[in-house]
């Protein structure tokens, strides 16, 4: 069975996985800025968030006549320096635009100075935390960074044990103890895991039926993808969205 989504809503969000923002509307002081590009490549969070309290104790520019408006421009220049550093920490470059996508689609959904300036500091913990999670790769060999790649860049095609061997020229059984070793998840785990973040976006940003989410990302039925959702966030999906969309 074939999910009903629009397709446009698709491209979107393949697009937001590679896409790089461009827009850098504010700078922080130079020697400031790079000491907090310095703290997040270096996972600091303790440091990057003295650093930022001191920025954002500064008198920042007026970069919208309305202030909401002005703080989320603000938020989307910072956002634009934590993508830089944790490029320039080994993260790969998809994961990290992917995730200032995500974060700049999430500031149009506040109203409120507060809100905004809670997420600033929540978007600092969260491109640590996924910049610690995700360079771990780099100790991996190059069958299981293989294995990892072809998992990211085909997350919404049919994905096995059989179809990845033979894209990274292993054996089957080699591949699966050897990534299971060497990640101390097995691989259906592993993709299940990269399937329940990945649609999380259609849960914050689209109106898509749960059901169709569950079918687009080749899980066999809702109920097992809420079952496994739930497993791995604490909520279902339908509670996911609505604290998201009561933010």
């Amino acid at each position: 069975m074939t999910p009903s989504i629009n397709p446009a809503v698709i491209k979107q969000f393949l697009l937001s996985r590679v896409r790089n923002q461009q827009e850098n509307y504010l700078h922080p002081p130079y020697n400031m800025e790079q000491q907090l590009m310095a703290a997040i490549t270096r996972c600091d969070d303790g440091l990057a968030v003295e650093i930022l309290d001191k920025i954002n104790g500064l008198e920042g520019a007026t970069l919208a006549t309305e202030p909401v408006r002005s703080r989320k421009n603000s938020l989307i220049a910072m956002c634009t320096l934590f993508t830089r550093a944790i490029i320039k920490g080994g993260i790969h470059p998809e994961t990290a635009f992917h995730l200032s996508d995500a974060y700049i689609l999430e500031f149009e959904k506040h109203s409120s100075l507060e809100a905004l300036n809670r997420l600033e500091y929540d978007m600092l913990y969260h491109f640590i935390k996924t910049l610690k999670e995700e360079t771990t790769v780099r100790n991996y060999s190059r069958t299981v960074n293989l294995a990892i790649s072809y998992i990211y860049e085909n997350i919404l095609q049919e994905l096995s044990l059989e179809i990845i061997a033979n894209q990274v020229f292993a054996n089957p059984a080699y591949l699966s103890a050897k990534f299971k070793k060497e990640t101390g998840v097995s691989l259906t785990s592993f993709i299940n895991k990269r399937r329940i973040e990945e649609s999380k976006y259609f849960l914050m940003h689209t109106e898509t039926s749960i059901s169709d989410i569950a079918l687009l990302f080749k899980f066999c039925n809702q109920s097992y993808y809420t079952s496994l959702f739930k497993k791995h966030n604490g909520v279902t999906p339908r509670e996911y969205r609505e604290i998201h969309s009561a933010i």
